[in-house]
């Protein structure tokens, strides 16, 4: 076991100071410091912006073989064919059927907005990148700003815009319509997600994504469930998932606000998708399961980075699961869950979880333990789930009285 130790504290200190490594190697070379530092950076932004593209072409494979497996189709789980083993290939064949195929373009499009969505989303989806902690330290951050999480919410709010230059450019109406719903899908769900956020940026005492994993020595998710399960409901709507995949309702709007794309660039739509899921995924493993702690990541760095992606794996699988075996919900339905429902259940959920946590603050002057202070915040919340289901149920029994009241009017005024 120890020649183990030593490998991975090899590995640890190697990743952890290759910055250093490459920039010593430029210098000896004859680059000036700034210059020299200038490249490294640029090396890293470069490898930070491919990452998401490369695990894209793995997620869209493990995509389609766990659904073909789910949903008994027998084509993408059959083995031995001309897609490689296990058909591997078949993500790289479609990468290049979508660069190769021919660019239509409708008559009467705006060209400058038309041309831009494509590369804008994709753009978007790689910036989120930049301020994700695979691990622990500066050196396996791109930037660890002090708004961090704020600086994603950003981001991920430019889809809005990018949608509805898609949509309005391409001179079809269908399209225009798909884009104005996106539009409502997002605004609408964009507010429980940055009262999730707020709730725990307020319990954490920082927007610094490394100072928000470094506060979960007892992981959000067991502390504040009912908070985690609001951001993950208006993540899946703001990622296009199910049950909330209208933004592309191939049944009701051809396709939606990318109507009139084709080729690469109906391809960096795809893309961007599954890209945003990804980045989901591990926005919610830092703000929920403790990034990149995890055991034994204190002698062996390099395990922060392995935890990060096993749990970042984990929430990608519960995304798939989702988005295979739901139905879609319809746009009322959709807009209704939010505005009745979720968003007040988390401006409620933000105004309880503040008051307690400042009340184990005043409690507990020198600081409460972990365990202490994550029972109490998992108490109000459990309770607040209560007393939502019972107002819920009372709600909903009142709702059937007055339907039997009025069938049993209609009963009574046929008869008469």
């Amino acid at each position: 076991m120890d020649w183990i130790t030593r490998l991975l504290s090899f590995l640890s200190n190697a990743i952890v100071n290759i910055g250093a490594w490459l920039q010593g190697v430029l210098m000896g070379w004859g680059l000036p410091e700034p210059t020299a530092l200038l490249v490294v950076r640029a090396v890293g932004a470069l490898a930070v912006g491919f990452f998401p593209l490369i695990v894209v072409i793995f997620l869209i494979w493990a995509y389609r073989k766990i659904a073909a497996r789910i949903q008994g189709r027998l084509g993408p789980n059959s083995s031995g064919t001309w897609a490689g083993p296990w058909g591997i290939l078949q993500t790289f064949a479609d990468a290049i059927k979508m660069i190769v195929k021919e660019d239509i373009r409708p008559q009467g499009i705006d060209p400058i907005p038309y041309n831009l969505a494509p590369m804008l989303v994709v753009f978007a989806s790689v910036m989120l990148w930049a301020v994700i902690p695979f691990g622990p330290g500066g050196s396996l951050i791109g930037a660890d700003l002090n708004i961090g999480i704020f600086y994603i919410l950003a981001f991920s709010s430019a889809a809005l815009f990018i949608f509805l230059m898609a949509g309005w450019s391409s001179n079809n109406k269908y399209a225009t319509v798909g884009a104005f719903r996106s539009v409502a899908q997002l605004v609408g769900y964009e507010i429980p997600q940055l009262l999730a956020v707020l709730t725990v940026v307020a319990v954490a005492g920082t927007m610094k994504m490394q100072g928000i994993v470094g506060a979960q020595s007892v992981i959000f998710l067991v502390a504040m469930p009912l908070t985690a399960a609001i951001f993950y409901l208006a993540s899946l709507a703001e990622i296009n998932a199910r049950p909330f995949e209208l933004l592309e309702a191939e049944s009701e709007l051809v396709s939606g606000y990318f109507l009139e794309y084709s080729g690469m660039k109906f391809g960096m739509f795809y893309l961007a998708e599954f890209m945003n899921s990804v980045a989901v995924s591990a926005i919610f493993t830092t703000l929920f399961l403790g990034g990149w702690r995890g055991p034994w990541v204190d002698q062996a760095p390099i395990l922060g980075t392995i935890w990060f992606f096993i749990k970042m794996g984990l929430v990608i699988l519960v995304w798939m699961f989702i988005q295979i075996t739901l139905p879609r919900l319809r746009i009322d339905q959709m807009l209704s869950f939010n505005w009745k429902f979720l968003t007040p259940l988390a401006i409620i959920n933000l105004c309880v979880t503040v008051l307690v946590n400042k009340g184990i603050t005043e409690a507990f002057p020198g600081g409460a333990p972990a365990w202490t202070r994550a029972a109490i915040l998992l108490t109000s919340q459990v309770l607040l789930v209560l007393v939502v289901w019972g107002i819920s149920a009372l709600g909903g029994q009142r709702a059937r009285r007055r339907t039997w009241q009025a069938a049993q009017i209609s009963e009574l005024e046929v008869a008469a």
